[in-house]
């Protein structure tokens, strides 16, 4: 995926799963479920912030750290964004970063060019933790005209990608939020299979018995228990046997962004450098990052964090409902409103209290 993966004459319809988040639809008013190459280049969804800010300050590999980084895939992710446009920096030192995901290999896939998995991540000023938002890619938003003429009206989030690549979607993301991003992480979710089997495995803990749709149609047990990659991913993509439809796959990667996240902290891979640089280099073939970005001051000041010091929320939300032929997901404005507000100002109490 790249910032010129863009269709000619793309519609949202034409990139968007059919059926939007494959829950039940209801009205607008009913309430919705809560929903390359070192660490950082691993999230879900989080998830590169993740993977890159648990492991990425432990190891004292500085000089590695800068040759996988000189390798690692740049993108234009702010390149004709209208700085008269964007939100203006309210606290100095804090970090919002915009986290994209697609599964290239998922069953379900239409191909062409779309995000999955939209995720704003808030690091604050005195990198205490980060707090994940998880964005419904059918949230229903004003999408802004790209240069090239697409957008200018309501649509599906994850429309801005296909009709102007990054920058639209950095623009419109921060229409939405009032927000400034700083740095955009791209990630395909596909990869997590190898990075998964490189650590060993990861803990899940599923909230209840059920089947995958798809081949070879794993079921999956309520309680912990130990996944590998394949198992792993294909957990993190089932919601059409659930009630909330896609907030449950929300929720299902986050778990396994966090646990991808722990199992890549702990002294076992740590201490093993073979373990270690599986992980890291089986990271490296999945992300890719704005021209900015700096993995190591990144992985430097976040050396610290651990799973524990990562919230996961999820946009405020109404509930899903239609608009025309379309399944979407319609935001609570005023508590979006308060939400980002909070996050503007790196309020982290305010955050974790008005968050979901």
């Amino acid at each position: 995926m790249s910032s010129g993966d863009q269709a000619g004459t793309i519609t949202p319809e034409d990139t968007l799963p059919a059926g939007g988040t494959d829950g039940p639809e209801t009205t607008a008013g009913a309430p919705a479920g809560k929903p390359r190459r070192r660490w950082l280049r691993i999230t879900l969804i989080s998830l590169l912030v993740l993977a890159l800010v648990g492991v990425g300050g432990v190891v004292a590999g500085g000089f590695y750290l800068k040759s996988v980084e000189s390798d690692i895939d740049r993108v234009d992710a702010f390149d004709g964004v209208p700085e008269e446009s964007r939100p203006e920096v309210v606290v100095k030192g804090a970090l919002n970063i915009l986290i994209l995901g697609s599964d290239s290999r998922d069953p379900e896939s239409t191909g062409g060019s779309r995000a999955d998995t939209i995720i704003l991540a808030h690091v604050p000023k005195d990198r205490s933790g980060a707090q994940l938002v998880s964005i419904p890619r059918d949230t229903w938003v004003a999408v802004p005209r790209s240069k090239e003429g697409r957008g200018g009206r309501d649509a599906k989030i994850n429309a801005a990608y296909a009709w102007g690549g990054l920058p639209l979607m950095v623009q419109t993301v921060e229409q939405y939020t009032k927000v400034r991003i700083d740095h955009v992480l791209m990630v395909d979710f596909g990869g997590f299979k190898e990075i998964i089997d490189a650590l060993g495995g990861i803990d899940i803990n599923s909230e209840k018995r059920f089947t995958s749709i798809h081949p070879p149609f794993r079921t999956f047990e309520q309680g912990k228990q130990r996944m590998d990659g394949a198992t792993a991913l294909d957990f993190s993509r089932q919601r059409k046997q659930f009630a909330d439809g896609d907030f449950t796959r929300i929720r299902h990667q986050q778990q396994v962004i966090k646990a991808i996240l722990d199992q890549a902290a702990s002294g076992g891979v740590l201490a093993n450098p073979a373990k270690l640089n599986s992980f890291v280099r089986a990271t490296s073939s999945a992300v890719s990052v704005d021209k900015e970005m700096s993995l190591v001051d990144m992985a430097m000041e976040l050396r610290g964090l651990r799973g524990n010091d990562l919230t996961f929320m999820t946009n405020p939300t109404k509930g899903t409902g239609r608009v025309g032929s379309e399944s979407v997901v319609f935001e609570d404005k005023n508590k979006a409103a308060t939400f980002y507000d909070a996050v503007r100002r790196d309020a982290v109490e305010e955050i974790l209290s008005t968050g979901s």
